[in-house]
């Protein structure tokens, strides 16, 4: 496993203070490679924790510009930057909160073509998109590579949140046979909104990682902000779904060197 650095060890000081977390949790996140995709107000903000909490990789996939109306919630951008490439300046302000991190800005959208690649390099991935094509896509690719996905989406003052682990949790076909249809340019969304779901996304995330805490598995947080309500509501596994049921292709391949497990990633030493 990795060392820490002196600059890490102060850095991450007071998360190694945590009950069950200590060097072994934040030596298991410097080793950790964790793909987010759809770098926006909720993606942008859970890579910006997974960054200052000392992920070791994150790689950002997100293709087109930055718009006006995007800077009411993407808090890794800057006026200046309207019209350029989002995903390059996530990368900047990255790189600059906390050097230590390596970061690859990917400037495109999930595709057939490079969606499997993207998640072999990784160790996990947040799906984090703004259209159920992209998500669908990485959830396939998720369960093929046998990799954790952290599933978040929001509406409104409304959201969701679930851990998915191909073999162990429904994967996202399970929970939404039938996708609804999201309007990608016109939905309503207040930042603190996808500012607060991207903070149970990276903290999903760094739970899974590390094992020092429960994440949710087969569970379906659901959050209404309108009301301050928050349930969490039992999932199931479909055992005859297309994508990860007991007849699913992925289940005769050869198993990944790091698996996946119900309370944390594996790490090879």
């Amino acid at each position: 496993m990795v060392n820490l650095t002196p600059t890490e060890l102060e850095r991450y000081r007071r998360q190694m203070m945590l009950p069950n977390f200590g060097e072994t949790a934040q030596k298991r996140l410097k080793s950790a490679t964790v793909l987010v995709t759809g770098v926006g107000g909720l993606g942008g903000t859970a890579a910006l924790y997974l960054a200052v909490a000392g992920v070791g990789r994150l790689i950002l996939v997100r293709g087109g510009d930055l718009r006006q109306d995007d800077m009411n919630r993407q808090v890794l951008m800057t006026d200046d930057w309207v019209g350029k490439p989002r995903v390059l300046k996530a990368k900047e302000t990255l790189d600059a909160i906390n050097p230590d991190v390596q970061v690859e800005a990917v400037h495109d959208y999930i595709t057939p073509e490079n969606v499997d690649s993207l998640v072999q390099s990784a160790d996990m991935a947040l799906d984090c998109a703004h259209n159920f094509t992209e998500r669908n896509l990485l959830n396939e690719a998720c369960v093929r590579s046998r990799k954790p996905m952290v599933e978040a989406a929001m509406n409104g003052m409304e959201a969701y949140l679930t851990t998915i682990i191909p073999g162990v949790t429904p994967c996202l076909s399970c929970l939404f046979p039938e996708k609804p249809e999201w309007d990608q340019r016109g939905f309503s969304v207040l930042g603190a909104v996808s500012g607060t779901l991207a903070c149970l996304t990276a903290l999903e995330a760094i739970k899974l990682i590390t094992g020092f805490s429960q994440p949710l598995l087969s569970q379906l947080l659901t959050i209404d902000l309108n009301r301050m309500e928050f349930a969490k509501r039992r999932s199931h596994r479909d055992r005859s779904c297309p994508v990860c049921g007991n007849s699913a292709p992925w289940r005769h391949a050869q198993a990944n060197s790091m698996e996946p497990t119900a309370t944390g990633i594996a790490q090879n030493s």
